[in-house]
């Protein structure tokens, strides 16, 4: 029979342990920070924020870097806005070119597949003009016929070089000169080769003629005339200045004093 003395008895206002205090704790989650906790963190924001746009600060100098830039240039604006700005047109760049390649393909392709196609005699332009262009076409179709594309689009390439090189041409550039020579020699040897036996002649001289004229705009201020230069050497009056120093006046011997004396050996 348990003992009734043995039970502990409960006195109002004490407190009880709970069997967790000699055990593992209870996990309750961390007490909000205080108002107290709070206020020196946002005093040391609002502290490093009114630093950072002082006279000399990190904020103000950046945006006095980017309020001076328009007026300094490209030469002397700040190296992290030019690094910035080429960062920007770089990624703009390649943006663009991500979303215009699909398109540039298919106008290239539409562009070289847009002239009809080449057949040896087709009668597909008249006049003056046919007597040069039936030739060429007959040619390219005649000798296209192995390649992998169609001779439509060889003839369509051989317009664009040749209106690269009369444009070129017509603002002076080099390359687009050479390429303009060497497009018009290879258009009058396809006439050439390629115009009946009866009009060859006829056929190629107007290539030539026609050539020619164009020339006019794609070699403008091209001459043949070799030039000279002459130099003129022009000697002026040359100033060159002579610094003369007069020679020690020797003292003559009556005005040697007396106490002075030659060195003696003795």
């Amino acid at each position: 029979m348990a003992d009734h003395n043995d039970r502990t008895p409960h006195i109002p206002g004490q407190r009880q342990e709970s069997p967790a205090a000699h055990g593992q704790a209870l996990d309750f989650p961390p007490p909000p920070p205080s108002l107290e906790e709070k206020e020196p963190r946002l005093e040391a924001l609002r502290e490093w924020w009114a630093d950072a746009w002082d006279d000399g600060g990190f904020l103000h100098d950046r945006w006095e870097d980017l309020r001076r830039a328009p007026a300094l240039g490209w030469h002397g604006m700040a190296n992290w806005v030019k690094t910035s700005l080429g960062l920007a047109g770089i990624c703009a760049v390649l943006i663009l070119l991500d979303g215009a390649t699909d398109v540039l393909a298919d106008t290239l392709h539409s562009l070289l597949t847009a002239v009809p196609r080449v057949q040896v005699g087709a009668d597909t332009s008249h006049g003056v003009f046919a007597v040069v262009d039936q030739p060429i076409r007959s040619y390219i179709a005649a000798h296209s016929a192995a390649l992998p594309i169609s001779a439509s689009t060889v003839y369509t390439v051989w317009q664009i070089v040749g209106l690269f090189g009369l444009v070129g041409g017509f603002f002076r550039s080099s390359g687009a000169r050479l390429t303009w020579t060497a497009w018009g020699a290879a258009s009058i040897a396809m006439v050439w080769d390629t115009a009946p036996d009866e009009g060859r002649t006829i056929a190629t001289g107007l290539a030539v003629l026609a050539w020619t004229v164009a020339s006019a705009f794609a070699l403008r201020g091209l001459t043949l005339r070799p030039a000279f230069f002459t130099h003129i050497h022009n000697a002026g009056h040359q100033i060159e200045p002579h610094i003369h120093l007069p020679a020690p006046a020797v003292p003559d011997a009556d005005d040697t004093p007396d106490n002075v004396h030659p060195l003696q050996k003795r």
